[in-house]
C-alpha cells in the first residue's frame, strides 16, 4: 500500500490557505498534520509551491469511440494531468455512437480500458429519440445528460424541443442528476448574415439574442418542472452572454435548480482582438466584445456563474481550415484542456480572485455539480489523493510543443500566461511530474451508484 506525505507552506484546505502537512495511505487523505510533523513515510516537501485539491473539468469532448482522429481518451486526460486536472467528465457527442443508449455507453466504457491518465466520468445524451432509453442508461451509470436546443453539428445528436423536455425532466429529477443545455435558439433573421473571414460577421451570426431566448425557455422549463413537484436540476453549459445573467440571477432567487457554467475562452479573449481569418478562435457559442467579458468575471465573483470549466472541444487541424481562414466552414471549439488553471489564474490574480477562490470555481464546485464531491474537489481526510501541485509566480508563453492533447493547435499559442502545474496526483500515484508522465495509466471510469 502507498503511504506518504506532501507539505507545503501553502495548502489550499477548508476554504482556506494554509501551512499543512497532508498524509496519504492507499490512495485517499488519512490524516492533514501541521507543517513539519514526523511521521514514519516519506515527506514530499514542495516549499512554496501551492498545494491545491486535483481539478475537476465537468465538461470534456473526448471523441472516442468512433472520431479518435479528432481526440481519445489517453492524450486528452494526458493533457488534463498536465494541466492539473485529476477528474474530468466526458461529453455524450462527437463520439460515434453519441452516448444516447446503454449500449452505447458500454462500448464507451469498453474503449476506455488502459487509456485514462487521470479518472474520468461520463455524461448522457437526451435526444427526442431516447427518451424511452432515458431510465435505463442513469441506470448504467452516467452522472447526468446533456441536449442541445440548436442544431450540434452531429447527425445523430438532433436538438430538443419544448415537448421533449418534458418527458425528460421527471425521469432526471427521479434520478436527481443535472440537465445540461446547450443553450442557444435559432431565432432566424441572422441567416442572411456573410460569414467572411471577419471574425465580426461569425458574431453577428449568433448574436445574444439566441442564448437569452435559449435561457428564458430553459427557466421556464425549470418552473414547470418544479411545480409539477419534480425540481429537475437544469444547467446551462458554456455562457457567453452577458445578457442572460439577470435571467439566470432571476432562477436562482426563485429557488430554482439553476446552474449556468462559463469557460477560460469566454473569460480571457474579447472579440475585438481575435484576427480575422484565424478558425482556432472559433466556437459556439462565439467569443463576444470586452466589456461583455467583464461583466461574465462579475458573475464568477458575485456567483450568478457558478464555475468555470473548459469545454475542450478539439477536432483535426483540417476540420478547422486554418490555412484557408475559412470561419464558415472550420469546426467551431477551443482546444485548451491543460491550460485552464494558468490561462484563469493570469487574469483572476490582477482581479482579486485568490487560489483558494478558484479551488473552488474549478474543484470544489464543479466535484458537487457532477456528484463527484463525496471523493473529488477538495483535500480532506476520507477524499481521493487527488492533488495539483502549482507554482503561481512563473511567467511564460504558450507554445504549440508544450501541448498533450492530440493536435498540437490552441488559440493560446503565443500568450504569456502566470502560473505552472508542476506535478499532479491521481488517488496517490504521481502521474505528471515537470512535463513527465510517470508510470502508466491507472484512472479509472466514474460510474453514479459505483462511486
Amino acid at each position: 500500500m502507498t503511504h506518504f506525505a506532501l507539505q507545503s507552506s501553502q495548502v489550499v484546505i477548508d476554504g482556506k490557505m494554509i501551512s499543512a502537512c497532508i498524509e496519504v495511505k492507499g490512495e485517499v487523505t488519512v490524516a492533514i498534520h501541521q507543517h513539519g510533523t514526523v511521521l514514519n513515510c516519506e515527506v514530499k516537501d514542495f516549499g512554496n509551491e501551492v498545494i491545491m485539491p486535483g481539478l475537476v473539468d465537468s465538461h470534456v469532448h473526448i471523441n472516442e469511440p468512433g472520431r479518435t482522429e479528432w481526440e481519445g481518451f489517453n492524450t486528452a486526460t494526458q493533457a488534463a494531468a498536465a494541466g492539473g486536472i485529476t477528474a474530468l467528465v466526458d461529453m455524450p457527442l462527437n463520439c460515434i455512437p453519441v452516448t444516447t443508449t446503454k449500449a452505447a455507453f458500454q462500448e464507451k466504457l469498453d474503449s476506455v480500458h488502459d487509456k485514462l491518465w487521470v479518472d474520468c466520468g461520463f455524461w448522457g445524451g437526451v435526444i427526442p429519440q431516447n427518451i424511452a432509453d432515458l431510465d435505463e442508461l442513469l441506470t448504467a451509470g452516467v452522472l447526468g445528460v446533456k441536449s442541445f436546443l440548436i442544431d450540434s453539428g452531429i447527425e445523430e445528436f438532433p436538438p430538443v424541443e419544448a415537448k421533449d423536455m418534458r418527458a425528460a425532466m421527471p425521469i432526471l429529477a427521479k434520478h436527481d442528476v443535472p440537465y445540461l443545455i446547450h443553450a442557444e435558439l435559432d431565432c432566424g433573421s441572422f441567416h442572411d448574415v456573410e460569414i467572411t473571414k471577419e471574425y465580426n460577421s461569425f458574431l453577428e451570426s449568433r448574436p445574444k439574442s439566441w442564448e437569452n431566448d435559449a435561457i428564458s425557455l430553459m427557466v421556464d422549463m425549470a418552473r414547470e418542472s418544479k411545480a409539477a413537484g419534480d425540481n429537475c436540476k437544469v444547467h446551462i453549459v458554456h455562457l457567453s452572454s452577458d445578457e442572460a445573467l439577470s435571467t439566470i440571477a432571476q432562477a436562482k432567487s426563485e429557488g430554482l435548480r439553476f446552474t449556468a457554467e462559463t469557460c477560460p475562452h469566454y473569460l480571457t479573449i474579447a472579440s475585438e482582438n481575435i484576427p480575422d481569418g484565424k478558425t482556432l478562435f472559433k466556437c459556439c457559442p462565439p467569443i463576444r466584445e470586452d466589456k461583455n467579458r467583464e461583466h461574465l468575471w462579475q458573475a464568477v465573483s458575485d456567483g450568478r456563474l457558478d464555475f468555470i470549466v473548459s469545454d475542450h472541444s478539439p477536432c483535426t487541424p483540417e476540420l478547422k481550415h486554418i490555412d484557408t481562414g475559412d470561419i464558415e466552414k472550420a469546426w467551431g471549439g477551443i482546444s485548451a484542456l491543460q491550460f485552464g488553471l494558468p490561462l484563469i489564474w493570469t487574469e483572476a490574480k490582477g482581479r482579486g480572485f485568490t487560489l483558494v477562490d478558484l479551488a473552488r470555481l474549478m474543484s470544489a464546485e464543479t466535484a458537487k455539480f457532477a456528484g463527484l464531491d463525496g471523493i473529488k474537489g477538495a483535500i480532506k481526510v476520507g477524499n481521493h489523493a487527488d492533488f495539483c501541485i502549482f507554482d503561481e509566480n512563473i511567467e511564460y508563453i504558450i507554445t504549440n510543443d508544450m501541448i498533450k492533447h492530440r493536435h498540437n493547435i490552441t488559440p493560446y499559442a503565443g500568450r504569456k500566461v502566470r502560473g505552472r502545474v508542476n506535478h499532479t496526483f491521481v488517488r496517490g500515484f504521481h502521474v505528471y511530474q515537470q512535463d513527465e508522465f510517470i508510470n502508466s495509466p491507472i484512472g479509472r471510469p466514474l460510474l453514479k451508484g459505483k462511486l
